[in-house]
């Protein structure tokens, strides 16, 4: 890894209170690789983005850490797309058992093959749309985290949560900053969900002007 990128990447998560391990940058940095190679063919990230990997998605995602409800457990990332925010979470939670979930074909064959290349154990690729997860009993209140990044509306959410989360569970949705209108709906369907919003937080990060919030949801027990 190039020592700015490095800097980038131990800085940024020091300043967002998360500890990277020993390995951790090396990992990040042949995901960075891979994310770039396989961007040529397939659309994973943006031309603008591609150039801020390391802040834009790999410390995006790292926000999430401090709210996943059980760092050994059992996470799902819906709409998982190029494996944000679920293989960053990964790579600094070593004993989390996580599932990218993500419909595109294209997409898993790409989360696969970074899945190989890193040799992360304990992460399954499932490709198939969450509505056909849903109707799987297997599935069902199995997971100790539910989390998403911008793939879905908030009362979308809260029902794809309120089947997969085990009670106590919680759902991540990380959105943009303008949710006020979605959280408003949200309230809505909370009851019926059998979820209620543990928290609301801005999100800022190093070095970019991108403003995001993290909204956390916990199922109910009983």
């Amino acid at each position: 890894m190039e020592e700015s990128l490095r800097h980038i990447l131990l800085d940024g998560a020091s300043a967002i209170g998360i500890p990277l391990g020993a390995e951790a940058p090396s990992l990040f940095d042949a995901y960075q690789r891979e994310l770039l190679l396989w961007n040529r063919r397939i659309n994973l990230v943006s031309e603008r983005s591609s150039h801020q990997i390391m802040v834009r998605h790999f410390l995006d995602s790292l926000t999430a850490a401090p709210w996943v409800a059980n760092p050994t457990g059992l996470l799902i990332d819906i709409g998982s797309g190029g494996g944000f925010p679920g293989i960053p979470l990964r790579i600094v939670l070593p004993d989390l058992q996580v599932w990218l979930v993500e419909s595109s074909r294209k997409k898993t064959s790409f989360l696969s093959h970074v899945v190989r290349t890193l040799g992360l154990q304990g992460v399954s690729v499932i490709r198939e749309r969450v509505e056909v997860l849903i109707g799987e009993k297997a599935c069902a209140g199995c997971f100790d985290t539910v989390i998403s990044r911008a793939a879905f509306k908030l009362p979308d959410l809260l029902k794809m949560a309120s089947f997969f989360l085990k009670p106590g569970g919680r759902l991540i949705a990380m959105k943009g900053a303008d949710v006020q209108e979605e959280m408003e709906e949200a309230e809505a369907v909370l009851k019926m969900a059998g979820m209620s919003q543990a928290a609301c937080r801005d999100v800022s990060l190093p070095g970019i002007n991108l403003s995001r919030k993290i909204i956390a949801y916990d199922r109910l027990s009983g």
